[in-house]
């Protein structure tokens, strides 16, 4: 509300109770309207995100926030430091200080360690208050036997996680023999799991394309100008490189989150 000389309130003179930007806090910028919780307070600023997941950062001005409708000042938390993320890496609402869930009987299986690497440092939060555990493989040549040994159920449920799915490709045909309304196989199109993380996110234009009958890493590597003869520092890098869903892939994304939503869909 502006009183009779038009001021509007949050910049009239007096004092306003100082709040502290902690993470999850949800306040308004007026001069905007932009409204979002705190995901980060720096020297001088302060970081919100909507609901839309849109950030917009603004200075730490006195006055310069509303509060559920009262004008406040904002100011750094009392620590100094960064404030915690609002959001975990899979971009799932963060629950400070949550235990993790006793593990389920439930699985999913992926085929090998740096898929597993992977989907622990992007889903790995999200996981454990589930109470996910991601075995990997080594390959999907024996899933049949694999996944009859495991004996999916009702209180049991298997989720596995296939590369480079294609249909008519090895891969699709040993998915298409493994039934089960508790097990479900799903995929990414990606001859391996390096191609899921976004060129841009590597400071690369495309992921090469490497000739039939080559090890597709020790081409990839090859083209790149990486060391070939240590794909594993190479994927450490890359791995380093991925801070949050945002630098994965759509393909990738999607078939990770439907394999954790039927794991743990209730029975």
């Amino acid at each position: 509300m502006y009183s009779a000389d038009l001021t509007p309130p949050w910049k009239k003179p007096g004092p306003v109770p100082e709040v502290a930007a902690e993470p999850g806090l949800v306040v308004e910028e007026p001069g905007t309207g932009f409204c979002g919780a705190v995901i980060r307070c720096e020297a001088g600023t302060v970081t919100l995100e909507d609901r839309f997941g849109k950030h917009r950062v603004f200075p730490l001005e006195p006055r310069g926030f509303l509060l559920e409708g009262r004008v406040v000042t904002l100011v750094r938390p009392p620590s100094g430091g960064p404030v915690r993320p609002t959001r975990t890496a899979s971009g799932s609402v963060a629950v400070p200080g949550a235990r993790a869930r006793v593990a389920r009987a439930g699985r999913i299986y992926v085929e090998g360690r740096h898929d597993a690497e992977l989907v622990e440092k992007v889903w790995g939060d999200d996981l454990r208050i589930e109470g996910v555990v991601v075995e990997y493989l080594e390959g999907v040549d024996d899933l049949p036997a694999i996944v009859a040994s495991f004996a999916p159920g009702p209180d049991a449920r298997l989720g596995v996680l296939v590369d480079h799915l294609v249909p008519g490709t090895k891969e699709w045909r040993i998915a298409q023999s493994v039934p089960g309304e508790h097990t479900l196989v799903v995929g990414h199109p990606y001859i391996d799991v390096w191609q899921a993380v976004k060129p841009s996110s590597l400071g690369i234009p495309a992921w090469p394309t490497v000739p039939k009958g080559q090890d597709w890493k020790t081409g990839v590597c090859r083209a790149l100008g990486w060391p070939a003869e240590n794909t594993g520092a190479v994927w450490q890098a890359i791995l380093r490189r991925v801070n949050s869903y945002k630098d994965l892939e759509p393909e990738l994304l999607g078939r990770v989150e439907e394999l954790i939503d039927f794991v743990t869909a209730p029975q």
